[in-house]
């Protein structure tokens, strides 16, 4: 592929943010509950503790986050709140408003691959309990907290979170004398789902498909084969290992391998990804090599490209 191919291909213009809908799931979620004024008897037994609360108490929960819209991944959800036990209807103890809730929260999202690399993290801040927001996913029937920003393949994110109720286990709520080592042994916690509207800041789009094994564009005079391997060159799929400077062109040596999960669908459904590296010299650029699926019919097929479960516009490519 030339130089004046690839400084098009990189060249495209931005487009319009459509929501990305994240369906996390954490598994082994204890409430830890700040019921306890000595603080020498933080996290100082080994044993289950139950906790008790009651307005405006402290806690923060601590979960392990086990998939992504069905995906399996590693990371850990931590959330510190307050609650606050709002009500139109509120009794002794509880606070009179005009809305219910439970609490006030903020909620981290840190996400890793299997192998224990570094996806990203989102952030959000907001009240518990009580309706989701409004024009969120359908899915999402409590909560209403704002995404404030995020890391890795989420910077600059923004957007809307709730959560889905009823949970598959509520947590376990537990004292913070309660050493917070034995959370995934101390008996039965929380399963729990949220769902994240997100608003990306980038999302992957794709500038070019050519054949892999010499880069020429395909056509109709020179289509994809089923089977054959083809090159997507692309924008927006993030950050990449090892990391390069916002603003520096990525090395030819060790390749820059995207840290973000990517995926690329083929005629929506994913397809064998070979790899996906920055491409050496470029700013945002990237090559993404994937395998077509050997039984599409002829005609054409759209492509995809999803990064760390944002998903790109779909194009088309001719198929022989």
């Amino acid at each position: 592929m030339t130089k004046t191919l690839l400084a098009m291909t990189f060249c495209v213009a931005a487009w319009g943010q459509a929501p990305a809908v994240l369906l996390i799931d954490v598994e082994n979620s204890v409430n830890y509950i700040g019921d306890v004024s000595d603080m020498t008897k933080l996290a100082s037994t080994s044993g289950a503790v139950a906790g008790t609360s009651r307005s405006f108490e402290n806690h923060m929960v601590i979960a392990d986050i086990v998939a992504v819209n069905g995906q399996p991944v590693k990371g850990t959800f931590v959330n510190r709140g307050q609650l606050v036990t709002l009500s139109p209807t509120a009794g002794p103890g509880q606070a009179m408003a005009n809305i219910s809730r439970t609490g006030a929260n903020q909620f981290t999202f840190e996400i890793q691959k299997l192998d224990g690399s570094p996806v990203g993290s989102i952030m959000a801040v907001g009240l518990a309990g009580g309706p989701a927001p409004p024009g969120g996913p359908l899915l999402s029937n409590q909560g209403n907290n704002a995404i404030s920003g995020g890391t890795g393949a989420f910077v600059g994110v923004r957007g809307q979170a709730g959560q889905v109720a009823p949970a598959v286990a509520a947590n376990r709520a537990a004292s913070m004398a309660e050493d917070p080592l034995n959370r995934q042994t101390n008996g039965a916690a929380g399963k729990l789902r949220f769902v994240l509207q997100l608003l990306p800041e980038s999302r992957p789009q794709v500038a070019a498909v050519t054949h892999s094994k010499d880069y020429t564009m395909l056509s109709a005079t020179s289509p994809a084969v089923g089977g054959e391997i083809l090159s997507v060159f692309a924008t927006g799929l993030g950050a990449t290992v090892p990391a390069v400077d916002l603003g520096q062109p990525f090395p030819a040596a060790p390749p820059a391998v995207v840290s973000a999960p990517v995926d690329v669908l083929v005629n929506g459904k994913s397809a064998e990804v070979l790899g996906a590296v920055g491409f050496p010299g470029s700013v945002d650029g990237y090559q993404v090599n994937f395998r077509m699926p050997p039984d599409l019919p002829k005609g054409t097929a759209t492509v995809q490209l999803r990064a760390a479960w944002i998903p790109g516009i779909a194009v088309s490519i001719p198929v022989q």
